[in-house]
């Protein structure tokens, strides 16, 4: 199996961004069964939305160390700037010339991106309205995934559509041009549904979940401190009633909470820890005492990794070295691809 995943450079990474995403890949590069697992920074997606050019660097600098604090292993997986590897905008070209734009302007994350420029608060936003990269964005993650060949993708639901597209794009491919790529399948896992602190019915995310709350306080970042963690969690919504009970209808808060606490909780005893489990522990117990305690488990979680990214952030010159040799070697693996597609081509 061949596995690519990658994550925009937005900023700090946060609990549902690791619990979604991170964690899995932590899961795959260690299955004996992996032939390849590259996991990236994806810069280029990046640039479609409003940004710092000042900032913009570091920024894709910080996920990198994010990325290896939280146990990607340079041994086990390639670590990659998605812009290093110019073979993936050569195939998401090669991809644009035979992707109908109805295939494109149908997908949610065509409007999702829009908003997000409208929404950015940055000065020169209108610059970016209706770009055409936010349009062909799901060209270019199909080369993510298919430059590598990959068959292998961790997903949330949100992102489902787009693997399917990818699908269509192969199958494309090799119906003009010949058998190229394999069907690439979802791999998907329990965190990948985390939901804002503020507003429990949608994604975890860095924008401001309510119309009054602040966009900090609906998401923990993986660098916060145990103070911001204590405060945030203490501020996170419940429901009404006193019942710590799993049911996302009626409970969307409380069932948020019990979600993490699970995932949490048994990470850092090195087991599956229930949501029933969970529920047992705090049958007769108030939401107050249930959120000390949760509390306390994501700051026992998140020390290691805070400890591992100073390490990181303070060895650039390794960080550096490890970034070179697995882009290097991406590089070598994409261009065996590109080569098979140009010349199947007649390129």
């Amino acid at each position: 199996m061949r596995i690519f995943s990658g994550i925009r450079p937005s900023g700090k990474l946060h609990l549902g961004n690791y619990l979604g995403a991170i964690k899995n890949w932590i899961e795959l590069q260690n299955k004996p069964d992996i032939e390849l697992a590259v996991f990236g920074v994806v810069d280029y997606h990046g640039i479609t939305t409003p940004f710092d050019p000042k900032t913009y660097h570091q920024q894709v600098m910080d996920a990198v160390i994010d990325y290896l604090a939280a146990g990607v292993d340079p041994k086990k997986a390639l670590l990659i700037r998605q812009s290093k590897v110019p073979q993936h905008m050569e195939l998401a070209w090669i991809f644009s010339t035979i992707t109908p734009v109805g295939w494109l302007d149908r997908l949610p994350t065509y409007k999702e991106k829009q908003n997000q420029v409208e929404s950015s608060g940055n000065e020169k936003a209108d610059s970016w309205k209706n770009n055409l990269g936010i349009l062909s964005y799901p060209a270019l993650m199909a080369a993510d995934i298919l430059i590598y060949k990959s068959n292998l993708v961790p997903i949330g639901d949100d992102q489902k559509a787009h693997l399917d597209l990818t699908n269509e794009i192969g199958k494309k491919f090799n119906y003009l041009f010949g058998e190229t790529f394999e069907p690439v399948k979802a791999f998907k896992s329990e965190g990948e549904r985390i939901k804002s602190l503020q507003d429990p019915t949608k994604k975890m995310s860095k924008t401001p979940s309510t119309s009054s709350g602040q966009a900090g306080d609906s998401y923990i970042a993986l660098m916060d401190s145990p103070d911001i963690i204590r405060d945030k969690i203490k501020k996170a919504t419940t429901d009404s009633g006193k019942e710590i009970k799993f049911d996302e209808k009626e409970k969307p808060g409380i069932s948020n909470l019990l979600t993490i606490y699970s995932l949490l909780a048994g990470s850092i005893k090195g087991q599956i820890l229930s949501i029933k489990e969970v529920e047992d522990k705090y049958g007769g117990k108030s939401y107050i005492e249930f959120k000390n305690d949760l509390a306390e488990v994501v700051v026992d979680f998140l020390k290691p990794f805070q400890e591992r990214y100073k390490e990181f952030a303070g060895d650039m010159a390794q960080v550096d070295k490890i970034l070179t040799e697995s882009e290097e070697r991406a590089r070598q693996i994409a261009q065996e691809t590109l080569s098979d597609v140009k010349q199947k081509m007649g390129l």
